[in-house]
């Protein structure tokens, strides 16, 4: 083996037996075997040095690595180890050159092979180490989903949030040390679940079906008002569709919400695509509070609220590729910030409702160029025996793009 090169080997709850000759072969020429202790006992007992993983494992894993430098490094991970595993934390510390990577087949795969389920058609979501309010976002009717447990609790803790969001009927199954002798299945709905699983090795395969109180959520900008918890500080379902749209987030990229009220914006940014990111900074502490309830319910629990005032709150945040700004235009300075803040070729928005605060954008626009433009909502509404128009309050919208250089 070439010291430099890191040997990742999958293994699964079959151990030894279940790997491959190339597998077998990697371990057998290691001088030292990482992993878990679950992992390192699949193994038989060699001349190489056995390292459990420390506690907590990001924080000490460059100097572990950094240990062992020089001599054959093989790591064992459960299943795939690039699936959720430790070979994706590896490639991102010590780049893909110093890695040679050996898998097997992973639980997800597992899982689909015994219920039938193509793989491309499944959602899969991990409670290791991530909030399981994350799944509130993928219920939807006919939806099939794969949960990835921590711990015996899992099935407990899925179908929990599935009969809190009306989806009690759904089926589940729970497969537990799939590849071992071991391996069992035990099928149900969600709402009359009402056992741990039988390991903590278990995925959670959920058939999604609403019942008569569930209310599905698109995934597309508008959501309606009453999803929020909110004290009437709430970007309108409308124009927050249209604010959305101009805003215009794309995978992987992080969004500043500025002034958040019930944090609308960052919320339906962060559903838009897993990999988006969104912080809403928020000064009042009651309605910071509202926006993490707000983010749990609607399954992207990873939106980060910053209470503070702005701009003062904004020091210290990773530069963003988008910036709302609902609340706190008149304040000096804040708009001249978040535009330096934005990375090249960043976007900003901003929603003016009062004449001082349409003064300031229309200032911005002469300063900075971008587009302004202004837009009436009106709801139908009763009026005396009859229905008439009820007009919101018109919002003016200043949209402007940061150079690319």
């Amino acid at each position: 083996m070439d010291a430099r090169v890191i040997t990742v080997v999958g293994i699964g709850a079959d151990g030894w037996d279940g790997l491959p000759e190339a597998s077998r072969a990697a371990l057998r020429a290691a001088d030292v075997l990482l992993g878990g202790r679950r992992q390192l006992d699949l193994v038989p007992v060699g001349e190489a040095e056995r390292v459990a993983w420390p506690s907590p494992l990001l924080a000490e894993l460059p100097g572990l690595i950094e240990r062992y430098e020089g001599r054959a490094v093989a790591v064992l991970a459960s299943g795939d180890p690039m699936f959720f595993g430790i070979g994706s934390t590896l490639a991102g510390m010590l780049g893909a050159h110093r890695l040679r990577v050996l898998p097997h087949p992973s639980s997800v795969s597992l899982a689909c092979a015994r219920l039938g389920w193509p793989l491309e058609r499944v959602d899969v979501c991990s409670l290791v180490g991530r909030p399981a309010e994350t799944l509130n976002a993928l219920f939807a009717p006919g939806r099939r989903l794969l949960v990835l447990g921590a711990g015996r609790d899992a099935p407990l803790v899925v179908a929990g949030l599935l009969a809190g969001r009306g989806f009690a009927p759904s089926r589940m199954t729970v497969l537990c040390d799939l590849g071992a002798e071991t391996e069992t299945a035990r099928p149900g709905t969600a709402g009359e679940w009402d056992e741990p699983a039988g390991s903590a090795l278990n995925i959670v395969a959920v058939e999604c079906e609403p019942g008569p109180d569930a209310a599905p959520l698109p995934r597309t900008a508008g959501l309606p008002d009453d999803v929020f918890e909110h004290d009437g500080q709430l970007t309108k379902s409308e124009i927050r569709a249209i604010t959305l749209s101009r805003l215009g987030p794309l995978p992987g990229e992080l969004l500043w919400d500025v002034g958040a009220g019930a944090g609308s914006v960052a919320i339906e940014w962060a559903r838009a695509h897993p990999s988006c990111e969104a912080v809403a900074i928020e000064r009042d502490p009651e309605r910071a509070a509202r926006i993490g309830r707000n983010a749990r319910s609607l399954g992207v629990p990873g939106v980060q609220v910053v209470e503070g005032r702005a701009p003062g709150a904004l020091d210290g945040l990773p530069a963003p590729d988008a910036v709302f700004v609902g609340g706190g235009l008149t304040v000096p300075g804040l708009l001249e910030r978040c535009l330096d803040a934005l990375k090249p070729g960043g976007r900003l928005v901003a929603n003016a409702v009062t004449l001082e605060s349409e003064v300031r954008v229309a200032e911005a626009r002469r300063a900075h160029g971008g587009e302004l433009v202004r837009v009436g909502v009106e709801r139908a509404a009763p009026l005396g025996g009859f229905t008439g128009w009820r007009p919101a309050m018109p919002v003016t919208l200043w949209t402007t793009w940061k150079d690319d250089t």
